[in-house]
């Protein structure tokens, strides 16, 4: 099958360094003698036939940017055989040959319906969450760890000043990755988890002990998908200590922002494989990081693959936090 023209989308929660690899995909799409359409809105914009050329100047000082210029949207009319025929067509009426989805793994399993329907596409793995199993590094997670660090760190200072517990609750609905590590830099007394069952009983005593030892505040990291929410445990932690303590929500402030040097590096990286890939008219791979190097799997193979939590890292974080 001759490649001639491919497409780029982001699909799922935007995440920062999308834009490197837009570029990336574009620019060496470009070098590579190709055309490149950029999709709107992810899969619906393909539906839609939502789309534009892509140029070397339509990506310019685009690498600092966090968010998309592709924007991004979720499309339950693609998890369906008609919307997938819709999208199929779509791709023949436009020319375009194959498509390179920067997400998640629900972005990926929308890749490969389109893959084994004659579509080639190769996924990019773009998630602040770093869940996804098949490689050791996402788009957006190094940068939505540092900007929670940066308001961990303001935070610790306020907790200071006032004498408080702070309980901030970060991102990482079914991955504890950002929590973890975070609570780790920022100096945190705990952290809750959703890989780890939580055990709110320590956590009480852990703080005791620290405070017993001379600690007039404190910081504690909660994943949003622990099964102890940071609500519920701010209230625990007040009543059982009987100090002042806040909970703080940091929300979606962790998905924006300009991306860090290793997310746009990885980004550039990753978006320059998947348009090798695309050129020899390879589809339904995913476009990894292993180590220091850039792999690709089978899409079925990659959704497959499990990932776990760093225990090691875990005991780190409990052997440095009193």
């Amino acid at each position: 099958m001759e490649i001639k023209t491919i497409g780029v989308l982001t699909s799922g929660g935007d995440a920062p360094g999308m834009n490197a690899a837009v570029r990336a995909v574009v620019r060496s799409g470009i070098s590579q003698g190709l055309k490149v359409i950029g999709i709107n809105r992810g899969y619906a914009g393909l539906i839609a036939g939502d789309v534009k050329e892509m140029t070397a100047r339509t990506v310019s000082d685009t690498v600092h940017r966090g968010g998309t210029i592709l924007y991004t949207a979720r499309c339950k009319e693609f998890r369906e055989e008609a919307g997938l025929q819709k999208a199929k067509d779509m791709c023949k009426k436009l020319g375009i040959d194959g498509i390179a989805v920067i997400g998640g793994d629900g972005s990926y399993r929308g890749a490969r319906d389109l893959s084994v329907r004659g579509v080639p596409c190769i996924g990019i793995p773009g998630t602040i969450d770093n869940d996804i199993a098949c490689t050791d590094y996402t788009i957006g997670y190094d940068t939505a760890m540092n900007t929670a660090l940066d308001m961990i760190d303001r935070l610790m200072d306020t907790a200071m000043s006032h004498e408080r517990c702070i309980v901030v609750e970060v991102m990482g609905r079914g991955a504890g990755y950002i929590a973890l590590n975070t609570a780790i830099a920022a100096g945190a007394s705990a952290v809750l988890i959703p890989e780890v069952e939580p055990n709110v009983e320590a956590i009480i005593t852990r703080l005791q002990r620290a405070y017993s030892l001379g600690k007039k505040h404190s910081i504690v990291v909660v994943a949003e998908g622990s099964k102890v929410r940071a609500q519920e445990l701010t209230e625990i932690i007040s009543n059982r200590l009987n100090m002042e303590a806040r909970c703080m929500v940091l929300g979606h402030v962790q998905r924006g922002g300009s991306p860090t040097l290793r997310d746009r590096v990885e980004a550039s990286r990753m978006g320059c494989r998947a348009v090798e890939l695309l050129s020899q008219g390879i589809g339904n791979r995913v476009v990894c990081c292993k180590g220091n190097e850039i792999v690709d799997y089978d899409i079925l193979e990659a959704l497959q693959m499990k990932k776990e939590i760093d225990m090691h890292l875990y005991k780190v974080m409990l052997d440095v936090s009193f």
